[in-house]
């Protein structure tokens, strides 16, 4: 399994027009000075370093002083002073007033990554319906709206996106927000905004991202499409940073979750795999697909052509059975009254997806040794009912469960984390050449 490094193989370019892809790459702004001139390597060097103190300010958990960033990353205090202020004159940083007390010496003025600047707009396709999200740099919901999922159509299903984005690129708009960004969360591996299979929705080889630049191109963003697991996961690890500010670390920041599993239901059955702080996508970015992990060899038929897949026996649809969701009541909702009101069948759908989850997530641990599981999307909302079962099973298969016991445990952001997640790359993007942002500012 190879390391991705922001996901898409294309560049973008100052938050005007569109480019499609999968997540942003390290690099997707305009392509670095060549070497061999004196001008170049300067321009080469303001480049890098704008982008070394941008990460340190992405990373910490409270706001730093210019001194904490100098003695951070070894630029001189007048270097860190002339990037600092390229940095909040591009909207992309602001001072907060002085630095927590506590530290050594006099109180600093402090910077955080901007609320009033550039955002990202997530786009999510989802069991219970669409949802569009505006999240700004500093990574606060600004704008969260949903819609309901009435034809799977992709079409019908991008046309409804498009009204959504216009709404929330207005509504943020009127907040002093320049939204920049648009990620589309789909349940399905992408392949260059192609979305090469999403059963659930009927989807096969579906260029999402023409689609979406085709509806949204009006808005001036810079597009990509991704798989929600591994967007979640994004949302997840970036929550996960963003709550970190009680314990030692960078800045006085605590050890954020760097190392899990995010596994979700909603159409699908996906996981998000994090790895050192890293997404980890695979060879072609298929990498996450457990709803199609074997669960039983001679098991039930998937939509996907195989059998006994764990999406046949723990997916919300396998849970629900044959009984029809009441109008107007979402799916999980659905699942919750009837596990609420002790529904044998119900109960036992539970029980019976506990148990596959569990061997499912045993066979992915004992790959990866990992010992961390996020339930989110569907699962998050039923983990009361889940936790306990899936639990159980990863600590007896799992072999390091011995001396090192799994934890599972409800992911912070629930059903909304694709969402966010697609929404606050936003901050990989404009990470990757924070001085191309900055240029295209003048």
């Amino acid at each position: 399994m190879s390391e991705d490094r922001g996901g898409g193989d294309r560049t973008a370019h100052g938050g005007k027009g569109s480019q499609r892809g999968d997540a942003w790459s390290d690099r997707t702004g305009p392509d670095l000075p060549a070497r061999g001139g004196d001008p170049a390597r300067q321009e080469r060097l303001r480049s890098i370093n704008l982008e070394l103190v941008f990460r340190r300010l992405v990373a910490a958990a409270e706001p730093v002083s210019r001194t904490e960033l100098a003695a951070a990353t070894g630029l001189t205090r007048p270097t860190i002073t002339r990037i600092v202020d390229e940095l909040i004159t591009g909207r992309l940083v602001t001072e907060t007033g002085t630095t927590p007390a506590g530290r050594a010496g006099r109180p600093r003025m402090g910077l955080q990554l901007s609320r009033s600047g550039p955002a990202g707009l997530g786009l999510d396709i989802r069991t219970d319906g669409l949802a569009a999200c505006v999240v700004d740099l500093a990574g606060t919901v600004r704008h969260l709206a949903f819609a309901p999922l009435i034809d799977p159509e992709a079409p019908a299903v991008l046309d409804r996106l498009d009204r959504m984005a216009t709404e929330a690129v207005e509504a943020t708009a009127r907040e002093g927000l320049t939204v920049v960004t648009a990620t589309l969360a789909v349940p399905g591996p992408t392949d260059g905004g192609i979305v090469r299979t999403a059963p659930a929705l009927g989807w096969r080889s579906v260029d999402a991202g023409a689609l979406l630049e085709e509806r949204i191109g009006h808005l001036g963003l810079v597009c990509a499409v991704d798989n929600e697991a591994n967007l979640a996961a994004r949302g997840e690890r970036h929550a996960a940073r963003r709550a970190a500010s009680e314990a030692p670390g960078d800045f006085g920041g605590a050890e954020s979750v760097e190392d899990f599993v995010y596994v979700s239901a909603g159409l699908d059955i996906g996981a998000g795999i994090i790895l050192d702080g890293r997404p980890m996508r695979g060879s072609h970015g298929w990498g996450g697909e457990l709803g199609h992990l074997t669960v039983d060899p001679d098991g039930k038929p998937c939509r996907c052509g195989a059998r006994g897949c764990l999406q046949t026996y723990a997916s919300i649809e396998a849970i629900l059975g044959e009984e029809a969701v009441p109008a107007g009541v979402t799916p999980d909702a659905a699942v919750l009254a009837r596990a609420d009101a002790g529904d044998p069948e119900t109960l036992a759908a539970l029980e019976g997806a506990a148990h596959a989850l569990g061997v499912a997530l045993a066979n992915a641990l004992n790959l990866l040794d990992i010992d961390t599981v996020l339930l989110g999307g569907s699962y998050a909302v039923l983990s009361s009912w889940l936790l306990a079962g899936v639990e159980a099973e990863v600590n007896q298969r799992v072999l390091s469960a011995a001396w090192a016991p799994i934890t599972v445990r409800p992911a912070t952001l629930g059903p909304d984390a694709a969402a966010i997640g697609a929404a606050a790359m936003v901050v990989d993007w404009i990470g990757a050449d924070p001085s191309a942002w900055l240029a295209a500012q003048r």
